[in-house]
């Protein structure tokens, strides 16, 4: 089965790249490409990819109100998230847009492949240096990685009955 592959870059040299490299793998094909998060969306309507690759920082609409217009129009495409921003802002922004995944252009061919075929699939992914930070994040903020509260309502408790 072949990923189909849209790349959102408004720099040209990069989307250029992108298209070679995502190419470049057996089993991704590059179906479009968008120089903005408005050109995003249309084409995703137009072409239906199995992924988005989405840069966050483009004119107009930028690559995080393009993921929520995407998600939010009910479309198969799933949005991995393709940037050299990586404060927390910008990937929980990214995320709660919608997007499956969050990578960054410093990523290697291989962990891209990887991540449009993790998406693709079905499964969310995020750049292994953005999850060792957001659990130290999490772990110095005493929130810890304990269990949540289980209590429940009694309807819940009746559900579970």
């Amino acid at each position: 089965m072949t990923i189909r592959v849209l790349v959102a870059d408004d720099e040209e040299l990069v989307r250029d790249g992108l298209v070679t490299i995502v190419s470049g793998r057996p089993g991704l094909e590059v179906v479009a490409t968008a120089a903005s998060g408005e050109e995003a969306v249309a084409l995703v309507c137009e072409y239906e990819p199995d992924v988005v690759l989405m840069d966050v920082r483009m004119p107009g609409v930028d690559g995080i109100l393009a993921t929520q217009q995407i998600v939010g129009s009910g479309s198969a495409s799933r949005v991995l998230v393709l940037t050299t921003v990586e404060t927390d802002e910008v990937v929980y922004a990214a995320l709660r847009a919608g997007a499956s995944g969050f990578l960054l252009k410093s990523a290697r061919r291989e962990q891209l492949w990887w991540g449009i075929e993790c998406v693709a699939s079905g499964d969310a992914m995020l750049a292994p240096s953005l999850t060792r930070r957001l659990i130290e994040d999490r772990l110095a903020s005493g929130a810890g990685l304990s269990r949540p509260d289980l209590t429940l309502t009694a309807r819940q408790r009746d559900i579970v009955r």
